[in-house]
């Protein structure tokens, strides 16, 4: 039985003819990237900004989001932050901190629940004090630093320094991407974006070790090979598993988006980003850079043979 493929095993696709084009692309979309998340920042979920979360849903039919935004001024309660979601029946309505405390919060929602109980049905509220969204945020922001830096240790350590570099700004290039994505979006950035990002971190590191390994076996293997055919040589051989590992796990996440809930969403989606991305840069920023490296498969070290190294083991044994 013909097994299905979803590229063929003679692929033959000259993928370093368009790096004249990715690297432009990847360039401008950093740029962006920066200035987004300058200007704009993330938007903070509860978790990480504090305040007061309230998910609820319509009794009479669509959300009246203009009414819900109102009611900052008309009870008292500061800047009100109102977001449809669902159908439109559903919202999420986010309540600054309260001068007051634990307490102050608390009245805030009973004021709020006074005011639209009538009309809307309470699913959910969280309530996060400024100490405990601050902790979040240090914890957070550690726990992906620490990350990073391992894997940039791992990188360093696995392959020779031109293949390191490599694989370090591809995966730099995938966070800063991720981190531009969230600014554009507006997408809610709370604990979950962490887990999206050290996971996307995680994603991008496996896309690119499989391709240099390969890359570095070809090298090994093709001695006289010009640079640039060898690496297109490489991914080609490698891409029917890319592809399969990128389609099986876009659809896991397009089953999360539809069906998970607004609480995962801003998971699924920033996942979802982060394989086009991993995948992407693998391929078209990680591989190019031994180009512009001048990388030459005798740059390589060659792997002991094993007779090598048993007569070294018996030269030590007999000194």
């Amino acid at each position: 039985m013909r097994t299905f493929r979803l590229a063929p095993d003679n692929m033959s696709f000259s993928f370093m003819r368009l790096r004249r084009v990715s690297y432009p692309f990847s360039a401008v979309m950093s740029i962006v990237s920066v200035i987004m998340f300058l200007t704009l920042g993330l938007n903070f979920g509860i978790d990480f900004a504090g305040g007061t979360l309230l998910e609820i849903r319509s009794k009479t039919g669509q959300a009246d989001l203009a009414s819900l935004r109102a009611l900052g001024d008309k009870l008292s309660l500061g800047e009100v932050e109102v977001q449809a979601f669902g159908g439109g029946t559903d919202a999420t309505v986010r309540l600054r901190l309260q001068p007051g405390g634990d307490p102050a919060q608390q009245a805030a929602v009973e004021k709020v629940r006074a005011e639209i109980g009538p009309n809307y049905e309470f699913r959910r509220v969280e309530v996060v004090g400024p100490r405990v969204s601050g902790e979040l945020v240090q914890s957070g922001t550690l726990g992906v630093v620490v990350s990073i830096i391992s894997v940039l240790i791992y990188l360093w350590f696995r392959y020779e320094w031109q293949l390191a570099i490599a694989a370090v700004i591809a995966t730099m290039h995938d966070l800063l991407l991720t981190v531009g994505f969230f600014a554009v979006t507006r997408l809610e950035f709370n604990v979950t974006s962490i887990a999206a990002i050290l996971t996307i971190v995680g994603l991008s590191l496996n896309e690119t070790v499989v391709v240099l390994d390969r890359i570095r076996e070809m090298m090994r293997k093709y001695k006289k090979l010009p640079i640039a055919e060898m690496i297109d040589l490489s991914i080609n051989a490698v891409l029917s598993r890319t592809i399969m590992t990128s389609t099986t796990t876009l659809l896991a996440l397009l089953a999360l988006v539809f069906f998970g809930g607004h609480v995962i969403q801003s998971f699924s989606l920033s996942m979802m980003w982060g394989v086009f991305v991993a995948t992407y840069s693998s391929i078209f920023i990680c591989s190019p850079i031994l180009i512009y490296l001048g990388v030459r498969p005798g740059d390589l070290a060659e792997p002991e043979p094993e007779d090598g190294k048993q007569a070294g083991r018996a030269k030590k044994a007999a000194a």
